[in-house]
This record gives structure tokens, sequence and C-alpha cells, in this order.
């Protein structure tokens, strides 16, 4: 949960009064937040560092430190949680949004995106706060939702950047483009001299706060830049502001601009920053749209933001049956107008109501997100107790159980379990194990953030032997296994997907130690009620044939056959790790490995 460090005057300025610690801890209980604490600057710093290395510069204004839900982006700033705690109060309603056309005698601002941002970050939507007043502490909120939301939504700003500037220093229209690091050239923010992109990069590298932003465009051989008519540079984002349209207190009109890789999740952003921050213009909570042109016409030509509330339905039946209440549609209708929402009974059904989402309420995305909203407004602690409607009994899913057998006798046989993660590289997945991709079987995330997660494995195999490159200093034999998951492509299924359960194990030594492997696999087998059979007769069980397969040192490897309710499969393999193998994963000891499915044994 992020946690919001609010001034604590401010705030109960805002809220019209002042409370005692233990009742406005009650309220943001009952709203659905958590008070942490109270306290200040200051005696945060001496806490961290001691009173001997704290400055003197460092305030003691009081603060409120509360914990805010993640998904609650409109909390995470004092102007959120003072407007929305008045309307739960019921002190206030709900602010409305509106949108204004420009001062007499000026155009709608434009943002020209060029094609070739396609290669970098495809997206961006644009406002103008206009005759906004700015003080120190709405000041210093505003940068701290920026750096609130960079954190949350925008993902350490991999999804979306916030650029803000003072419109008075720039000339319209802007364009959005994509040029090589040297092509760049502007002074960035708070510095004294021009640099290009390649020189600003390296400048930064040792900036605490900025280094960490580089990797997201260090490697691509184009940057997003955003310029005025004049070829004036607005920023390079996801990096830095340029020092030219740096916004002051004496700031008037503010230009927002937030570039995206997720076109949904900048639309919200730049919804979050207006909607809190409107209320500081000459006419409260009125943004200035900028029409949004896109050259390459991938999206169509429009305006942002689009401030207008989106209509929803949630079943009565559905909201009392979750809470355990008995309320009418009115009832439910009050209680949510309390938490922001505005709802009516649906005039066609007496079991629905309609409900008008805010662009500040980008969580609720379900009627599950309503009755949500309709318990914290209830109270929690008033909903009433009772007892299930059913009586059940627990019992382990059949495959959990299965799994919990095998992972007990291989642990039993001295074998350490390990749990590698369910992602890694293409190449580990299939070329390192000398294996060719059929194209239809691997789940690929469709925008990893590294080489190291391209893909879903499809088999456990690379996860046990990284884990063993990583465990090469302990002594041998190395015995490790793991049961896990792996997942594969099935269009057959609603998802296209599935998982299926497997056990791996391998076994190093300064021999191979295939005869280890093979007994492993006999005894788990075993246990799995599962016994050695004639693979030309007809009973039940297993039997292992001579197996090609590349994973392995040439004859040196097997197939696992078993044979259930007249159904023959091929369920797994085992053998002596090819060198090849070996070599890709650095590991420099021979060793064997076996791998197989689990869920045949159900």
């Amino acid at each position: 949960m992020p946690t919001v460090n609010v001034d604590k005057e401010e705030l109960y300025t805002a809220l019209g009064r002042t409370y005692t610690f233990d009742e406005f801890m009650d309220l943001c209980f009952n709203f659905g937040i958590e008070l942490e604490e109270d306290t200040s600057p200051k005696e945060m710093a001496i806490r961290e560092v001691g009173a001997h290395k704290v400055d003197e510069s460092v305030s003691d204004r009081p603060i409120l430190k509360i914990d805010i839900p993640a998904n609650r982006y409109d909390l995470l700033c004092h102007e959120g949680i003072s407007r929305s705690l008045l309307i739960f109060q019921g002190k206030t309603k709900p602010p409305v949004y509106k949108i204004v056309n420009p001062p007499a005698g000026q155009a709608l601002q434009k943002m020209i995106v060029k094609p070739e941002t396609t290669r970098i970050r495809p997206f961006v939507v644009c406002a103008v706060l206009r005759n906004i007043k700015f003080t120190e502490l709405n000041y210093k909120n505003f940068i701290d939702l920026q750096d609130k939301l960079h954190t949350n939504i925008c993902r350490k700003r991999s999804l979306v950047a916030i650029g803000t500037h003072d419109l008075d220093t720039l000339k319209g229209p802007f364009t959005y483009e994509a040029l090589a690091p040297k092509d760049i050239q502007f002074m960035p923010l708070n510095q004294e001299k021009n640099m290009n992109g390649e020189e600003l990069m390296t400048f930064y590298e040792s900036d605490k706060h900025l280094s960490k932003f580089l990797p997201i465009i260090r490697d691509s051989p184009v940057y997003p830049i955003i310029y005025d008519s004049t070829r004036q540079v607005l920023s390079l984002p996801p990096i830095i502001n340029s020092n030219h349209s740096k916004i002051t207190l004496d700031t008037k009109n503010v230009f927002i601009e937030c570039t995206a890789t997720d076109l949904t999740k900048g639309k919200i952003v730049l919804n979050t920053m207006v909607a809190m921050f409107s209320e500081y213009c000459a006419e409260p909570f009125t943004v200035e749209p900028v029409e949004i042109i896109y050259e390459d016409n991938r999206q169509p030509k429009g305006v942002t933001p689009d401030l207008a509330s989106r209509t929803t339905t949630a079943k009565v039946d559905y909201i009392n049956s979750c809470t355990g209440l008995k309320l009418s549609p009115e009832s439910i209708c009050d209680l949510l107008n309390k938490m922001s929402l505005e709802a009516t009974p649906s005039k066609e059904d007496k079991n629905e109501i309609v409900v008008q989402v805010p662009v500040t309420r980008s969580d609720v995305l379900h009627q599950c997100d309503i009755m949500e909203d309709v318990a914290i407004a209830y109270g929690f602690n008033n909903l009433p107790h009772t007892a299930p409607s059913v009586s059940t009994i627990g019992k382990p899913y059949p495959l959990n159980k299965l799994a919990d057998v095998a992972r007990l006798e291989m642990a039993l046989a001295g074998w350490s379990e390990v749990s590698p993660l369910t992602l890694c590289s293409h190449d580990e997945n299939f070329t390192f194990l000398r294996q060719k991709d059929p194209g239809n079987i691997a789940v690929r995330l469709a925008h990893p953030k590294t080489i190291e997660y391209q893909v879903v494995r499809t088999s456990l195999l690379p996860g046990v032997l990284k884990t063993l490159k990583e465990n090469k200093k302990h002594s041998l034999p190395i015995k490790i296994f793991e049961v896990g998951d792996t997942a594969i492509k099935d269009d057959a299924m609603e998802r296209r997907s599935r998982n299926i359960r497997k056990v791996c194990a391998t076994y190093s030594n300064k021999t191979s130690g295939l005869e280890q492997i093979h007994g492993l696999l006999d005894r788990v087998l075993q246990m799995l009620h599962s016994q050695p059979t004639d693979k030309n007769g007809t009973g039940t069980g297993y039997w292992i044939e001579e197996s090609s397969n590349p994973t392995y040192f040439p004859s040196r490897s097997a197939d696992i056959y078993l044979r259930q309710k007249g159904e023959t499969k091929v369920i797994g393999s085992f053998g002596i790790l090819h060198p090849e193998v070996l070599e890709k994963f650095g590991i420099n000891f021979p060793t064997s490995a076996l791998e197989f499915d689990l869920e045949p044994f159900l």
C-alpha cells in the first residue's frame, strides 16, 4: 500500500475542524484507509540518522502518514484525501469536472505525434490548466502526486511518464518525436549547460533519483522528445524536463503531457492529475483540452482529457448477498453517494442500480467494486455476524496432494527442493536445451522488460539448472529437485493456455550418476502406485525405452512410458545431460536429470 505524507494543518483546515489522533484514525478506518503515524519530517530524519546528523533546514511541521489502497490513485495527495473525506462525511458533493475552450482569441493547443515514436513510447495525452494559483504547499503536493503516480500506476515511469510545463514559456503547436540521441540538444531541468542525449545519459548515471530510469530508453536507437513550434525542447521522457519550461510558484498556465507505452494508463494518469489540481484554477474544476494528432493515423484524431463519467450497473441482490444486508436500492444509492459514486435506482429493473463512475475512480471495474464501496460506507464493523449457510469440509486438491507425495519422497531420498521463477528467456527454454521451438507451445510475454523474462517455462529443467549454476560452490554431490507448474498454449481452453504440473530433479557429481536418477525415478513412481511393467503386456505400469532427446547425451537417455486404463503415453524422460547444455548454463561437472508429468497419475 502506498503511504502518503499529508500536511496535518492543511488537511484539518480543508476538513473544517481539528481531530485528535484517535478521532482521525477512526475516520480513516471508516473510509477504508489507515492512519499510520502523526509525525514530522524532522522527527523521521532523527529516527533514521540520529539527531546530530539532521540538518536544521529539515522541517518540523507536523505531517500525517496515511496508507492508501494501491488502486486508489485519487487518494495519493492531500487534495484527493480531503475531498473524499468531506464527501464521505456529507459535508460537500463530488465536483463536476468541465472541459472549457481556450481564452478568447486563442486556438486549441495541438500535439502532433510523429510516426517514429512507435519505436519507443507510442502514445501521448495532454491537457492545460489555466489561471492556476500555486502556493508553497499545493505546489509541493503537485510534485508529490507526480512522484506517487510514477511509483505506482506508471511502474517507475516504464508505462507512463508525466511532464508538466509553464505554458507561457512555450508556443504551440507541439510535436512528439523520436530522434537519435546525438540529434537531441537541450538544457535539462536545473542545469546550466546544454547536453545531447548521450551526454545526458552519462551525466545522470550517478544521480540517485534519475539513474534508475535511464535503462528504460538508454539502449534504444531513438529517444522520445517533445518540441514546441520554435523547436524548444519541453522534455525527454521518461527522464527529465527542460529547464526552459520549468514550473515555479509564479506559473499561471500549466501544460501537462503524459507519454506512455499503455494508452489506458496514460489517460488515467492525466485524468488524475487534472482532477486533483484543477480545483486551484480561477474557475475550479475546469480543464482545457489538447488536440492529439497522429500523423500515421494509428489513433483517431481527438482531444484529451475525457472527463465524462462512465455508466455501469450493479445488482441489488448481489450487493446484499455479499454484505449480509437487506438494503433497498435507495439505501444503497445513498451509501454510494458517500463514496463519490453518483447512483440511482434503475427505472427498468428494480433489482438494479445505475452508477455514474467519475474519472477519479478508475478502480471501479466490476460490480464487486461497487459492493465493496457499499460495505465501506455502511461500515465494516456494522456488518452483521452470521454463520455460513452451508457446512463444508475442506480437502486437498488432488493434484496438490499428489505433488506433496512426490516432494516428500524426493526429500526423504536426500534431494533438496528449489523454487526457481516461472519465467525464463526464450533461449533458456529451447536453444540452451538443444530443443527447437515449434512456435505454438510457449506462452510469450508481450513486452518483456528484460530478455530473462520472455516466456512462461514449458519445462522445469532451465530453472533447476540455473539454480545449480548459482550453487556450484557447494560440495559435490549436489542433488536438487522441483515440483511445479509449466504452461503451454491450448486454444481449446478459455484462457488459451493450460498448466502442466511436472517433477524435475538433477544429480551432479564427479561422475554423471545416471543410476542415482534412475533409482529416484523408480522410488517416486512406486510411491505414486505405479510399478514397472512389460511394454508388450497389457498391465498397468511404466517402462523406459532408449530416447533420442537432444537435451541428453546420445545413448545415455530414456523416455518414460506409462500405461493406465488401456492408454499408453510418454510422460517424461531422463538421462545424462549433453555437454553443450551444461556449457550453456555454466555448469562444469557431469549432471544427470529427469523430468516427467504428474497429472497422468491422478
